[in-house]
């Protein structure tokens, strides 16, 4: 499955990337090492991860972050 994550904001990308592992919360906090409120704030948009979090996560879950110029 392709996702082009700039089409969306960081909240839904997390929100995402949790729902397409099938995880609740509250085990996608338990593996990625982050309490529930963390991943409820952050798919809720209250709080910022950063680019550190969302390469770790894509690391465990072994998703592929592309990075690419636009033509």
């Amino acid at each position: 499955m392709e996702f082009k994550a700039n089409d969306y904001n960081a909240n839904e990308v997390l929100k995402f990337i949790r729902q397409s592992t099938g995880k609740t919360q509250e085990v996608f906090s338990h593996e990625i090492k982050k309490s529930k409120n963390w991943v409820k704030n952050n798919e809720q948009g209250l709080n910022r991860y950063f680019f550190e979090d969302l390469v770790k996560i894509a690391k465990l879950y072994k998703i592929d972050i592309i990075i690419k110029k636009r033509d």
